[in-house]
């Protein structure tokens, strides 16, 4: 574009030559230059191309939404933003960016954690080693396995096993034993326990039956039995028990090796889902479990976990 003075004095004719003379010197170094969107070619003092953060847009108004939730008057005002913060924003899509509804924070599952089962099982194994009696002179005493034969037998309805019901009445033989305190409502704490349960069952289920025969029993509650250490797996990483995340409107929390999830109906993901394909989903979880064996290592049965 061409300059032309309004005056002949030296100082216009210097000051317009010069203009003339940079916009040359741009139009030609920058011509084969391309910067990008948000950015523009500058000449620096070396009389090098050099890309920059455009100074500013035309003020023509276009609105788009952005990737990062906010709403810029045009498409260069978005760029321009990405280019002056360094940050990744495309075009979510025309117009203004609609606010997004609050989402209602999802509640925890309860869960047997390993520490509830662990601390479960120790105070078990306590409690029969106070029931020990050594041998005398003429009488036999009993030892640990004796005594728990004696519950099993106790507790066993006749098919020489013990089910979660029948596992749950053994240990509320000794009321000091149940009293796990996880959770501050009384209906909590019973579901704590019964989900401890399970997770005893587990320990040493080695035919996946959900039920315990004498020598599973034994295995459980034997004193020198280290239970193996067992972690959440999740898009090829793992996760240590008492991890959490978030599936869809659900929470998720690792708890013995295994996803345990809320069972909401999530309402605003558009279709609901019904507890046939929930469950599938939460099985999904659970495909890959991590099991850090120290002694005895168990077989994992292939479980869905859930917690309404």
């Amino acid at each position: 574009k061409p300059y032309r003075c309004l005056s002949t004095t030296a100082a216009c004719v210097t000051v317009c030559c010069s203009s003339f003379i940079e916009v040359q010197t741009k139009s030609k170094v920058c011509a084969n230059v391309f910067c990008g969107a948000g950015r523009e070619c500058a000449v620096n003092e070396k009389g090098e191309p050099s890309c920059l953060c455009i100074e500013s847009c035309k003020p023509h108004k276009r609105s788009v939404c952005g990737s990062n939730g906010k709403t810029y008057r045009n498409h260069c005002e978005l760029h321009r933003d990405a280019c002056l913060t360094g940050l990744k924003i495309q075009v979510a899509h025309d117009g203004h960016c609609k606010e997004k509804k609050t989402e209602q924070a999802a509640a925890s599952p309860v869960v047997c954690y390993a520490a509830d089962r662990n601390e479960l099982r120790s105070r078990v194994i306590q409690w029969l080693q106070t029931e020990i009696i050594p041998d005398g002179w003429f009488v036999k005493g009993s030892n640990f396995s004796d005594i728990l034969l004696k519950y099993f037998k106790s507790y066993d309805s006749g098919d020489s096993q013990l089910d979660s019901s029948e596992l749950l009445k053994f240990i509320q033989h000794n009321e000091s034993v149940v009293e796990l305190q996880s959770y501050a409502d009384q209906e909590s704490n019973n579901l704590l326990r019964s989900l401890c349960v399970d997770a005893l069952i587990e320990l040493s289920d080695e035919n996946a039956d959900w039920k315990l025969s004498f020598d599973e029993f034994l295995n459980c509650l034997k004193p020198g039995f280290n239970p193996p250490e067992k972690k959440c797996a999740l898009e090829d990483e793992t996760y240590e028990d008492g991890a959490e995340t978030q599936v869809e409107c659900n929470r998720c929390v690792c708890a013995c090796g295994n996803w345990v999830c809320t069972a909401m109906t999530c309402t605003d993901a558009g279709v609901e889902m019904t507890e046939e394909e929930w469950n599938l989903r939460v099985a999904e979880l659970n495909k890959h479990q991590v099991c850090i064996c120290k002694l005895n290592p168990i077989k994992k049965k292939s479980t869905v976990y859930q917690s309404s």
